[in-house]
């Protein structure tokens, strides 16, 4: 068993931007699933969302965020979110993080669907994620710890003060480990492996949100679910995202008789909303179309976008020839682990950040380049957070609260994940129905839920676990899906395909003690302190 102060569980921008800004008199330690630089925030091809444009302000970005998101967030702190976005540019720029500049200097600014300005602050055309977690590894201290190759299983949690205070995992070899420390943070991102057409690394299948459910934690909006209009497709198998970006610089989406797709669907055409697109590049697809970004517009495309073109190249795709094929994939999760504005969850000393956190930013959908934003904004407002705590001496904790308890339960065979991937895409996917969504959750059920979430973990592979955070984190999504009869935003039903003003402000919150898919007026749903 190892004491520490902080422990920060994934590696992703929100993590590092956490690290960076702890006080170097904390002690930290890291843990990431695979390798530090392994995950999301490495492959976002997009940029960070600033209004710091002349023509622009934070209330227009605001007003931006609300559209996309269809008013289903929480105003407030969209209006903090973007208040704070340039000091943020402004900060990263003084520190010597390297953003595409123009001539004289300042951020070059992209435009991005959803957004009316160009206001997208990108670093090495479409590497920003890369870049900027490059620059927060290159700013952590001697102060930061980080175990590569850890899954973490159990949050450690003192029912009799609902209070988080430790973790257990599995190192490189196999073997259990246990941190105990003050401040317990998930980064872990979202839950894009759980389907089978995918942007996500291989790596995010949902664990941060698993544990915190099976820790009691409150979970909420887990049927908003964005799925990124274009991922190079080839073959029936996705390859890779596509930015948006490319959209935003004039490419237009076509079918293979080189007509323009989102004509007539959207004002905004190829630059509409994320789940408009997505729909209309899936109806198209499933009619037995073939979709297609035509970029024959766009000059210099490989120096523009060097990484697409290398996905590209590397698939056999030329990029001389103008048309790289494209279909719809998971990309976002907008609900999550429920958060205040410091990070903080409903069980004392448990935060969450990035992804994995659902602060109501987002809605029912992102709006293009707020989630880099969204990690930097939590990240530093959660360290100055910590930083301002007092440094606790270490208690004795009851040996019972950190060993395991035996399990009494058993379970079937699980799943391969290849089975929950092709279920979810084809039952809780871009398009859902009643019928369809009761399937799925009578096969997730069929594994036993409820002994999953109390099963003795130790004695399980890490397959196995990440298999179980998997059916745990698809169940999650499936119910909440069944449960809001309407469409908005990344949900999106056939029986009920239209927004229904009197679901604005329902949010679908579940928590191991509540009935599933409890459903609470927003004004109505307890507060966290």
């Amino acid at each position: 068993m190892q004491k520490t102060d902080v422990v920060i569980i994934g590696s992703g921008v929100a993590s590092l931007q956490l690290a960076s800004k702890l006080s170097k008199h904390l002690n930290v330690i890291v843990l990431t699933k695979s390798s530090l630089q392994h995950g999301n925030s490495s492959l976002a091809q997009g940029g960070i969302a600033a209004a710091i444009g002349l023509d622009d302000d934070p209330y227009q970005h605001y007003l931006d965020t609300l559209e996309a998101g269809r008013y289903s967030n929480n105003h407030q702190a969209v209006q903090s979110l973007t208040e704070e976005a340039p000091e943020i540019i402004e900060e990263l720029l003084q520190q010597g993080c390297e953003f595409d500049l123009t001539e004289d200097g300042t951020p070059s600014l992209g435009m991005e669907g959803s957004h009316r300005h160009h206001r997208i602050v990108h670093g090495g055309g479409d590497q920003t994620g890369k870049r900027i977690v490059d620059y927060l590894i290159q700013q952590t201290g001697e102060n930061i710890t980080v175990i590569e190759d850890f899954l973490v299983y159990e949050l450690l949690v003192d029912p009799s003060s609902n209070t988080c205070y430790g973790v257990k995992g599995k190192d490189s070899a196999g073997d259990i480990q246990t941190f105990i420390a003050n401040h317990i943070v998930l980064s872990t991102g979202g839950c894009g492996q759980v389907y089978s057409l995918t942007s996500n690394a291989s790596t995010v299948t949902g664990d941060g949100i698993a544990l915190a459910y099976k820790a009691g934690a409150t979970v909420m909006d887990m049927e908003f679910v964005q799925f990124h209009p274009t991922l190079l497709y080839l073959n029936g198998e996705t390859k890779g995202l596509v930015s948006e970006a490319v959209r935003g610089e004039g490419a237009k989406l076509v079918n293979e008789h080189g007509e323009q797709i989102m004509k007539g669907v959207h004002p905004l055409q190829d630059l509409g909303p994320r789940h408009v697109v997505s729909q209309t590049i899936y109806d198209y697809i499933q009619q037995g179309h073939t979709v297609y970004l035509d970029i024959r517009s766009i000059p210099n495309f490989q120096k523009r976008f060097p990484g697409i073109t290398s996905l590209c190249e590397s698939n056999g795709v030329v990029i001389a020839d103008g048309f790289i094929p494209v279909a719809p994939g998971c990309h976002f999760l907008m609900g999550g682990i429920q958060t205040n504005e410091m990070g903080k969850t409903s069980i004392h000393g448990l935060y969450a950040i990035g992804e994995t956190a659902c602060t109501g930013i987002h809605g029912a959908n992102r709006l293009a380049s707020n989630s880099l934003l969204e990690g930097l904004v939590y990240g530093k407002r959660l360290a100055n957070y910590i930083n301002q705590q007092p440094r606790r001496f270490y208690h004795s904790i009851p040996t019972h609260l950190i060993q395991a308890q035996p399990s009494e339960h058993t379970f079937s065979p699980l799943p391969s994940i290849t089975q929950i991937q092709e279920k979810m895409m084809r039952h809780t996917g871009i398009v859902r129905e009643k019928n369809s969504l009761n399937e799925q959750i009578k096969w997730l059920e069929s594994y036993s839920l409820k002994h999953l979430l109390q099963a003795n973990y130790n004695a399980l592979s890490k397959e196995q676990i990440t298999t179980i955070f998997m059916l745990i984190t698809s169940w999650l999504v499936t119910s909440s899906s069944l449960t809001r009869e309407e469409s908005r935003g990344g949900h999106f039903r056939n029986d009920f395909p239209v927004e229904k003003k009197e679901w604005e402000t329902k949010h679908i919150f579940h928590q191991k003690q509540y009935k599933k898919g409890d459903i609470y007026e927003q004004n109505q749903a307890t507060a966290i302190n």
